[in-house]
Parts: structure tokens; C-alpha cells; sequence
């Protein structure tokens, strides 16, 4: 219901509204909740294993982060969420993140189940055409990085275009 407000990509997501509620599966198959990393700090992205450039990056970026932050990047469990279910099966995305590190763990789901997923991160995307592509169309999304705290609660978020340095930075000033 309600009339929606024309959005961008670069739209800042509201804190308050931002929540990890997820029910979604692993690359196995199996189904995974928040309450699967309870403790953990969760660094979460949204993209799709066809993503030509920034999901590779941030996803890079993360990792390197994280193997930085030595002890403190222990306390945080990166989450790598499609965007693209239709494509993007367990297998398929758990040999997706093997490329970035050890620690990624890559989450699918049916429509419905990344919808609601997207929605509690307020996470921006839709499908678009796209001929030139030989999948017949690309996922447009926004590129955020998000911190959440061990509650689920939000802590903060940071654009794909955020370097090693300011990653790790941000995640110092909330994981102690």
C-alpha cells in the first residue's frame, strides 16, 4: 500500500529502520537465520554472483578488512546475500564466495524470502533488461556495507566506494 517515494541509489538508509532479519539458506541448502551468528558482529552485503564490478570489489574489501583487523575481524562474520535467486542457487553461490576469502558465508532464497531480507536492510534493487548482456538482464542495487551489532541492531554502513583503511576504521569504532 501507499504511494512509493522515487528512490536512488544513493539514498541513505535510515538506522532505525535497518534490522539482520533474515531467513534464508546456505550454500548447502540448509536455512539460516540471524540467529545463526548470535555474538557475532555481521558485515553484510547485498549483490549477485554476476555482478561485474562492484560485488567483487566490496566483497575483496571486506576480506582484506577483516584478515587486517587480526582478533577483532574474529568477532565478525561477513554475509554475502544474492539479489538474484533466480540464478544465484546455494551451490552457486557458495563457489561465489570462495573467492574472497575463507569467512564469507553467501545466502540465498526464493523471491520472496531476499525480498524480505532486502526490505529489513532497506536495501534498494530491481531486475533491468539488459541485451547487452548474454544473462538478458543485470540486477540494479545499492552498494552498502553494513555493520550490525550482535543484537541484529544496525550500527552503521559504508559505500562500496569506502577504502581498506576507512573500513577498518569504522569497524574499530564499534567492535571493541
Amino acid at each position: 500500500g501507499g504511494g512509493t517515494a522515487l528512490r536512488t541509489r544513493q539514498t541513505q538508509p535510515s538506522a532505525a529502520l535497518i534490522h539482520a532479519t533474515f531467513t534464508l539458506q546456505d550454500s548447502q541448502g540448509k536455512t539460516v537465520t540471524q540467529n545463526n551468528f548470535k555474538d557475532k558482529y555481521l558485515l553484510v552485503y547485498f549483490g549477485f554472483t554476476h555482478c561485474p564490478d562492484i560485488c567483487p570489489t566490496s566483497l575483496l574489501l571486506m576480506d582484506h578488512a577483516l584478515e587486517a583487523l587480526g582478533g577483532r575481524g574474529a568477532r565478525i562474520q561477513p554475509l554475502f546475500i544474492t539479489l538474484d535467486p533466480q540464478r544465484d542457487t546455494p551451490q552457486k553461490v557458495g563457489e561465489y564466495v570462495r573467492h574472497f576469502g575463507t569467512r564469507l558465508v553467501g545466502l540465498t532464497g526464493t523471491p520472496a524470502q531476499i525480498r524480505d531480507a532486502a526490505d529489513h536492510f532497506k536495501v534498494y534493487y530491481s531486475k533491468v533488461e539488459d541485451s547487452s548482456s548474454a544473462l538478458g538482464y543485470v540486477i540494479d542495487h545499492s552498494g552498502f556495507i553494513y555493520l550490525m551489532g550482535p543484537d541484529g541492531a544496525y550500527l552503521t554502513h559504508f559505500p562500496a566506494s569506502a577504502s581498506q583503511q576507512e573500513l577498518m576504521k569504522g569497524i574499530q569504532d564499534y567492535v571493541r
